[in-house]
């Protein structure tokens, strides 16, 4: 019965930790965490959308004792993650937090021709490392000082299947879901959730700054995607927490393919993964056709772009 009873999680009283907190989907879920009871760490670089972000949230306190905090800190090294999570327990008497709620990252898609090993990197440090380090220091916390608590990664829709422009990050992405699977089965030696989040288009700053770099052939193939906001997602990402998933989804197309490539992961919902699995076998092949005829169709302008950048020899040798 407990399969259908099942108790939902409830962050009230908790203290989480919130990764990328100062904006986007870090603030939205920061927010939403407040706003029912959690005492919240917010976690990011920039010191001014930090102050800016803790001012709001603390409008959404639902109890004066409600404790809003800030850190500045770079998470793409291990030694930053784990001294920033060192500073967040300290503010509680040395606990680590209850949840870690692992949501920054970045993104600059571009062609893999145009990608240096500087850039392949970088790209890495912020689509898996930014989150794996958080990830490892909280756990080692949690299992020293016996905290059944939470982890919550941020993939992508990305993290299940790839498209041209995005081969620094689609990469980084199905690497967080290889962890979160080993995770899954490695955390019930201590009674520690896992869950990670496969959003679609977030209509972000980050969003706004990975379109300077975005090949035109990959703006073309996502037009008709129109995205969801920071707190549309945010809403769908705590909503699978509270139910407990493991793979979170929160529309129709990051649903489809969920069902369709989970492998051994736990199901959402019997009957309506079904239907989606159906979904995906119908429409996924005729959806991967579309996508590979709108890339065709954009050869003769990428071989210019090819030639004007690595030169002729190039373009000839890579059109073959």
């Amino acid at each position: 019965m407990s399969l259908f009873f099942k108790k939902k999680w409830d962050p009230k009283g908790l203290h989480c930790y919130v990764t990328g907190g100062s904006q986007g989907l870090g603030l939205e879920t920061a927010r939403i965490l407040v706003q029912k009871g959690a005492d919240v760490t917010i976690v990011a670089r920039g010191v001014d959308k930090l102050k800016e972000a803790a001012a709001e949230l603390e409008k959404s306190k639902q109890r004066p004792e409600q404790k809003i905090h800030w850190l500045s800190h770079s998470l793409t090294s291990a030694k930053e993650s784990e001294q920033a999570l060192d500073e967040a327990a300290a503010l509680y008497g040395g606990r680590c937090p209850d949840a870690l709620f692992l949501c920054a990252g970045a993104s600059a898609p571009r062609f893999f021709i145009d990608e240096t090993e500087e850039t392949l990197r970088q790209s890495m440090d912020n689509a898996y490392w930014i989150q794996a380090w958080s990830a490892h220091a909280g756990v080692k916390r949690m299992v020293r000082e016996k905290v059944k608590g939470k982890i919550v990664l941020v993939s992508s829709i990305l993290g299940y299947f790839g498209m041209v422009g995005y081969t620094s990050y689609a990469p980084g992405k199905h690497a967080l879901r290889g962890l979160a699977e080993v995770l899954r089965s490695e955390f019930v030696l201590y009674d520690i959730a896992i869950h990670i989040f496969f959003p679609g288009t977030i209509l972000s700053p980050g969003y706004e700054r990975e379109n300077i770099t975005k090949p035109a052939i990959t703006k073309k193939l996502e037009e008709t995607d129109d995205g969801l906001s920071p707190a549309a997602c945010a809403k769908g990402l705590m909503q699978g927490v509270e139910a407990g998933h493991f793979h979170i989804t929160c529309d129709l197309l990051s649903n489809i393919f969920r069902a369709s490539t989970r492998g051994n992961t736990p199901q959402n919902n019997f009957i309506l993964d079904r239907v989606y699995s159906f979904f995906g076998f119908v429409g996924l092949p005729i959806w991967r056709w579309t996508v590979d005829r709108e890339v065709r169709a954009h050869k003769p302008e990428h071989m210019q772009y090819v030639a004007e950048h690595l030169g002729d020899g190039a373009s000839s040798s890579t059109s073959k």
